[in-house]
């Protein structure tokens, strides 16, 4: 490994990063492991591109340096951001899988057990078929290793954390400015443009999705976002979004009114203020992820406004590159799941709701930190729907 002034953290974070990988490793008696998820390849090592639809990979040994894999063009991504010494490439005429078991055999691991990460988006099937023939030429196994860098992500280091509290300022902005921008007879591209611009100038990065912005009977479409619509007066805007620093992101609703809040709408606001209050009360080290479902949901199908929370209650948020902010895939406040929470899990509590009314959809959300004795929110920006 070598240090590198552009890295994210220092070079200590990620030597303890590969150290405890390679104890699980041990642990699922695996030799080696290649990881191709965007995410896990940043978190082990610094690198980030947005090519990544492009094969790229890290193969790690249990001893040794670990080498990387990427298309040429991103060669330099390797040397700029990361610590890793040996990178190489393949061309755009290249074959990037050959290329791949040719470094397993320089290591001489293609008798081996090879974890890869079935579940990868970028490591598409038809690439996995080849690499298991080659490996099969080799006579060696290759095993699913799904979640082994995961394991790892769940709980975030206080470099993460710090990251995150900066991150938290940027959405904020954004979402200050998005909100200020609104009025009748602005477009939804109006209340974006305001919201993109102040995360930007507050030092955000690119997010792995942009704001969602919808308006009006446009709130009801699952992931919409800004098309243009004018907002009309007496309607509501629904907006949703992350900000990011260094790929972490935390992420926040807010609903704001054209008009004075009408029963309905005090209504959801207020049972989903409970619902967060309540979720905040009984998260803390040691309570099992089904509880907050559960205590999140009870509140919010209660309601009498015909609104359901459609989703899961929360996920785990952190680094994120497109098509997704959320590191749901890690884990997921939903019914069922008896993991239980530990200090500096991360997670955005979303306790929305869906058709209030039949026909609007309106969220207070918050990202928070578990902490040693219960948990914290990253923001400061009041919960209330905002009346313009």
């Amino acid at each position: 490994m070598r240090d590198n002034p552009n890295l994210c953290f220092p070079l200590a974070e990620y030597k303890r990063r590969l150290t405890e990988l390679r104890c699980r490793m041990q642990e699922r008696l695996l030799d080696a492991v290649v990881i191709s998820d965007p995410e896990n390849l940043f978190y082990l090592t610094g690198h980030q591109t947005s090519g990544y639809s492009y094969f790229q990979a890290l193969v790690v040994p249990l001893e040794g340096e670990p080498i990387s894999i990427t298309r040429e063009l991103e060669a330099s991504n390797m040397v700029h951001r990361t610590w890793v010494e040996e990178a190489r490439c393949y061309s755009d005429t290249g074959d990037a899988i050959q290329e791949l078991f040719n470094i397993i055999k320089d290591l001489g691991l293609e008798h081996k057990y090879i974890g890869y990460e079935r579940n990868s988006y970028f490591f598409p099937a038809y690439q996995q078929d080849r690499f298991h023939y080659h490996m099969q030429t080799g006579t060696g196994n290759l095993l699913d290793c799904y979640g082994i860098v995961e394991e790892g992500r769940i709980c975030k280091s206080e470099a993460e954390i710090e990251l995150m509290r900066t991150a938290a300022q940027v959405t904020e902005a954004g979402m200050q400015a998005g909100i200020a921008a609104i009025k009748e007879g602005t477009t939804e591209n109006d209340i974006a443009a305001a919201a993109c611009a102040a995360m930007f100038s507050a030092g955000g990065e690119y997010p792995a999705v942009l704001p969602y912005i919808t308006s009006g009977p446009r709130t009801m479409i699952g992931h919409a976002t800004w098309e243009g619509r004018t907002i009309q007066a007496g309607e509501h805007v629904f907006l949703e979004m992350a900000g990011c620093v260094k790929r972490y992101h935390t992420a926040m609703m807010r609903t704001v009114l054209l008009d004075e809040k009408s029963a309905a709408m005090q209504a959801a606001e207020a049972t989903m203020q409970e619902a967060l209050d309540a979720a905040h009360q009984l998260i803390r080290p040691g309570v099992m992820v089904t509880d907050i479902d559960k205590c999140v949901r009870d509140i919010i199908c209660r309601n009498e406004v015909g609104a359901s929370l459609v989703t899961r209650a929360g996920y785990s948020i952190g680094i994120a590159f497109a098509p997704s902010w959320d590191e749901g895939y890690i884990m997921s406040l939903k019914q069922g799941d008896e993991t239980v929470l530990r200090p500096g899990m991360t997670f955005h509590l979303l306790p929305w709701m869906w058709g209030v009314e039949g026909d609007k959809t309106c969220g207070i959300s918050d990202t928070i930190l578990v902490n040693e004795t219960g948990c914290e929110s990253f923001f400061t920006l009041p919960r209330e729907m905002t009346v313009v």
